[in-house]
């Protein structure tokens, strides 16, 4: 008999564990502000408002950022772009910890973390997989956005504990910790542009590749006048909307106010990055398999449901019900949105076309940040910013029918 050797990893797979890796920390780091709110309300007496629009500008510079980051992922490699923002996020984190003056958290949270998150998302992820991989490409990114959701859920539980026995500064401080000690280094040392550099061929490729960088700007001016395009942005700042926007920021206040304890809000969300992991890692398995269109409105017809329901939860259990229905939902559209764009638009193309419709997810994200903070100055609720935003949910389903692949 003869043995044969044993078959090596692809590099590809060592470059997907590291982004997610940076893309899990990123995240964990971003869904602080919930848990903060109440503590800086406290310590600091800003308004609800106030704290509001900081976390919305941080969205919005996060947007704005990231079609710009994206084309220097292009020129420059995502690497780099990678390495640079994660030192923005550890660096904007630690200074967070020294503040106290409000100017201060929308310079430190609002700019210099907004930019680092754009540099730190799923675009990055997106130019990445679309470089490293030809086969599987859907559960890969289906793994990638497993990380952007899930390590801003998971983490909760702990940094809600954290913030209770020890208060917010060192909550902060851990993460801004494992963002410069353990994944800056991993990222220097272990992440590739492209198998080109490597000497190496993409997952299911067969043979290496040299391809050029395609001219970005003459890429969008073909992108921007074709319907998809806007299709795509729409119903992306629709997800924004509906995600981390309104729920990092509000439904922890939200509980409490319904008489659920700050813990068991924290086990919510921890629940919800849970349940994200297995229903972001089977959309991407389905991906790869059926009607993209037809995956995405269902997505987007299931969001609204639950949420137009989440004002009627009254209950523990109910709560954790709802926990895990919206946690299969919760960043289901990225993998999907991801493919379409790569397909429609060309995978050399990933990072500044995704970027843009990225910054359409961002724009939602903090309006619906900031817009849920002024009706509950209104109301003295969120009732109505959930139902609205579910109601917003069931007309991307409609808008996503519209594309055509």
């Amino acid at each position: 008999m003869i043995l044969s050797a044993p078959r090596r990893v692809n590099y590809a797979w060592i470059v997907l564990a590291v982004t997610f890796l940076c893309l899990f920390v990123a995240a964990a780091l971003r869904g602080l502000p919930g848990i903060l709110m109440l503590g800086l309300e406290q310590e600091f007496g800003w308004s609800r408002p106030a704290i509001s629009g900081a976390v919305s500008v941080n969205l919005l510079v996060f947007g704005f950022s990231g079609p710009w980051l994206g084309r220097w992922m292009d020129i420059y490699g995502p690497k780099r772009v990678c390495v640079i923002s994660i030192a923005l996020l550890a660096l904007a984190a630690g200074a967070c910890a020294l503040m106290d003056q409000l100017w201060q958290f929308y310079c430190l949270w609002g700019l210099i973390a907004g930019i680092g998150s754009g540099g730190t998302s799923i675009v990055l992820g997106s130019a990445l997989v679309n470089r490293w991989f030809r086969e599987r490409r859907g559960l890969a990114l289906g793994v990638l956005g497993a990380a952007f959701s899930s390590g801003q859920l998971i983490f909760t539980p702990l940094a809600m504990q954290i913030n209770t026995d020890f208060g917010w500064r060192p909550a902060l401080l851990i993460l801004a910790g494992l963002l410069g000690i353990l994944v800056l280094p991993l990222a220097v040392w272990l992440l590739a542009d492209e198998p080109g550099q490597k000497g190496l061929s993409a997952s299911g490729a067969q043979a290496i590749e040299h391809s050029k960088l395609s001219d970005d700007v003459s890429a969008m001016r073909d992108v921007v006048v074709r319907s998809p395009f806007w299709l795509l942005a729409i119903s992306f700042a629709i997800c924004g909307f509906t995600t981390s926007g309104l729920f990092q920021t509000h439904l922890i206040p939200h509980g409490i106010e319904h008489g659920f304890t700050e813990m068991t809000m924290a086990m919510s969300l921890g629940l919800m990055g849970a349940t994200d992991i297995v229903g972001t890692l089977f959309s991407g398995w389905l991906c790869d398999r059926f009607n993209h269109r037809k995956l995405l409105a269902f997505y987007y017809a299931l969001r609204g449901l639950s949420l137009i329901g989440l004002p009627y939860v009254e209950s523990t259990e109910q709560l954790m019900l709802f926990s895990v229905i919206y946690g299969l939902n919760w960043l289901s559209t990225v993998p999907v949105t991801s493919t379409l764009t790569a397909d429609l638009f060309g995978r050399r193309n990933v990072g500044v076309v995704f970027g843009w419709i990225c910054c359409a997810h961002q724009i939602g994200a903090a309006a619906a940040a900031y817009l849920a903070g002024y009706l509950h100055s209104l109301f003295s609720n969120y009732n109505l910013a959930f139902i609205c935003s579910g109601a917003f949910a069931l007309l991307a389903m409609l808008i996503v029918t519209r594309i055509r692949e």
